[in-house]
């Protein structure tokens, strides 16, 4: 974990809320994990904790990366004013992100990611690709109005999309297409070696569920952060199969990618 003020080298809108930011300096050279975030403080004096955005693509040759967020409140509403030229506090990487230690040559691996959660998971396969393995993405937005990076994700493999309104792909959720393809003739020659997902807690309960007993699932938590480091406790989660509920991990430095089944969701 560093500090440093980064340089903003490029924004551009993806779609409505939607805004990818890419990021420069030697900082870039730690992130080597897919599914670490980056804690980056609001150039607003008033605004006084940092705000957690997970990274989306590395480039270590050019020393960038690239982050994908969603405005919500004025923290990240004033990102979205910055333009090429300004700095950024950047604290990271941070975080436990996904374990591709058990990966080999030829694995078929899901790739499972709704909304917001979507942009780590490209990296993430990207990651896949260069060890040899063969990612299937399923995706899922709430409409087609509001969907980015579909020919990125398509450039790297298999995609299955999902919307809520039907507007794009199939109609509801991602656990919809997570069905179809476990129901295929085909899934039993043709099970993933891996599961990784990130998204909201609906989605991330429908994969603890249905990959509960497979043997590398791994999800990618959200949680609302004000360390980031794991000094003050606000992010935490319970360990699931404890019958205290007194047990608990911290998202920021104990996660945000846990395996299937470890924590309650």
């Amino acid at each position: 974990m560093k500090q440093e003020m980064m340089n903003i080298t490029a924004q551009r809108q993806l779609a409505p809320r939607i805004y990818e930011l890419t990021l420069q300096g030697e900082l870039v050279q730690e992130m080597t994990t897919a599914g670490q975030f980056l804690h980056i403080r609001v150039p607003q004096a008033d605004l006084l904790l940092r705000r957690p955005i997970s990274l989306n693509q590395v480039d270590l040759t050019n020393n960038t990366c690239r982050i994908i967020y969603r405005t919500e409140g004025a923290g990240t509403k004033a990102f979205a004013e910055l333009k090429a030229g300004d700095q950024l506090d950047v604290l990271g990487p941070l975080g436990h992100g996904f374990d591709l230690s058990k990966i080999t040559a030829g694995d078929l691996v899901y790739i499972v990611g709704g909304g917001i959660g979507i942009p780590p998971l490209y990296e993430l396969s990207r990651q896949l690709l260069a060890l040899g393995a063969q990612p299937v993405h399923f995706l899922g937005f709430a409409s087609q109005e509001v969907m980015y990076y579909q020919e990125e994700f398509l450039a790297l493999g298999e995609c299955r999309f999902a919307t809520d309104d039907g507007s794009f792909g199939v109609q509801g959720n991602v656990g919809n297409l997570l069905l179809a393809a476990m129901h295929h003739p085909d899934y039993e020659t043709k099970q993933p070696a891996a599961v990784f997902a990130c998204g909201n807690n609906g989605l991330l309960k429908t994969v603890d569920q249905l990959f509960q007993n497979h043997p590398n699932a791994q999800i990618s938590m959200e949680a609302r952060m004000a360390c980031g480091v794991g000094a003050c406790y606000a992010c935490v989660c319970h360990v699931a199969d404890d019958d205290t509920g007194q047990k608990s991990l911290k998202v920021c430095d104990e996660g945000p990618v846990f395996p299937v089944g470890k924590v309650v969701i």
